[in-house]
């Protein structure tokens, strides 16, 4: 004869708990933190960049055997690729162990050019190329659009670009915006050393990238 009573009550106790369900605060996922260890990765490297254009480097292309990892060529000499990987360097990412590592294990996904002179991959050079940094930036980072709109690049992102007759290029986007533009300036080494300049679409884009590292 109480059944009724029962399950009155358990249905009352139903939508009781639905109700304080639909009210309670959503609990963040463990993930959502990770956007602001993301920007602080991002705010880190363009310091590293930026600090960069203290530096007095001749512009040097040879190749040059170095130690593995953590190698580096002389500091007063380099490429534009030099200054990308030194930036990373101090900011504890080793550009040089990161692709080549990933050569050693994708040796095909990388430009042809390079596999037919070397053969396999060579942790004195690879990670020194243009190229090379694409095809890694694209597989283990975040490709974002090349277009033509300034507000689309932002610090710490990595662009590429052809100077023309397939010569590739990078460089560094950093905090400092043009008086001039408007637009943020990029860190890149284009043959009078380490410079901060407004430069982003003085040549063809042919990439833009973001990479945080394996960790984040």
């Amino acid at each position: 004869m109480h059944a009724p009573l029962v399950v009155k009550k358990t249905h009352c106790l139903l939508i009781l708990v639905t109700l304080a369900l639909a009210a309670s605060p959503v609990i963040p996922q463990t993930g959502d933190v990770q956007p602001g260890a993301k920007q602080e990765f991002l705010r880190q490297l363009v310091a590293a960049a930026e600090e960069r254009s203290h530096h007095a480097v001749r512009y040097d292309p040879a190749y040059v055997r170095i130690p593995y990892p953590g190698g580096d060529v002389p500091a007063d000499t380099g490429v534009c690729t030099d200054e990308v990987i030194r930036a990373y360097r101090a900011v504890g990412l080793d550009l040089q162990k990161e692709v080549h590592a990933d050569m050693e294990q994708n040796f095909s996904a990388y430009p042809r050019r390079w596999r037919w002179l070397s053969g396999h991959p060579d942790a004195n050079i690879d990670h020194r190329r243009v190229t090379n940094l694409m095809v890694f930036f694209g597989r283990k980072g975040e490709t974002l659009t090349t277009g033509q709109r300034s507000e689309d690049y932002g610090p710490g992102e990595l662009v590429t670009w052809d100077l023309g007759g397939g010569v590739p290029h990078i460089g560094i986007v950093v905090g400092q915006k043009s008086a001039a533009s408007g637009r943020y300036m990029i860190l890149h080494n284009i043959g009078q050393g380490p410079r901060i300049e407004d430069v982003l679409f003085r040549w063809k884009i042919t990439g833009h990238y973001r990479y945080y590292g394996p960790n984040l």
